[in-house]
């Protein structure tokens, strides 16, 4: 079984620990700086953007929550790679040291006509 993470792995949503670096430690904290950056959001809507992870977040926010931080996209989210896996072989056959099937290519035929 691989460590590497499903395709559809959850991201990571760092909005919290972002906030506790900045001395920000209640949901509440975060409404006045948002409204100085122009985003109007309920009480609601603020403490669901800080204790789940948002599956659609407007850009404004988004770039107001760099802002407010001073962090950037990659420091609030962190997004899983996927790591493509070699394929498995049969139980007791050889390794290979030539290609792939998928890295084989074909070769072009020579035609050659007879001699008339």
């Amino acid at each position: 079984m691989s460590n590497n993470p499903a395709p559809d792995a959850p991201i990571t949503w760092n909005l919290r620990p972002m906030m506790a670096a900045a001395g920000m430690f209640q949901t509440t904290d975060l409404i006045a700086p948002l409204r100085a950056q122009g985003v109007q959001l309920s009480r609601e809507q603020v403490f669901r953007l800080v204790t789940k992870t948002p599956e659609r977040l407007n850009v404004e926010v988004f770039a107001a929550l760099c802002r407010i931080l001073d962090c950037t996209p990659n420091d609030l989210i962190e997004i899983p790679k996927v790591q493509s896996e070699r394929p498995r072989r049969a139980a007791g056959a050889p390794e290979t040291s030539g290609p792939a099937i998928g890295d084989l290519r074909p070769i072009h035929a020579k035609l050659h006509r007879p001699n008339e």
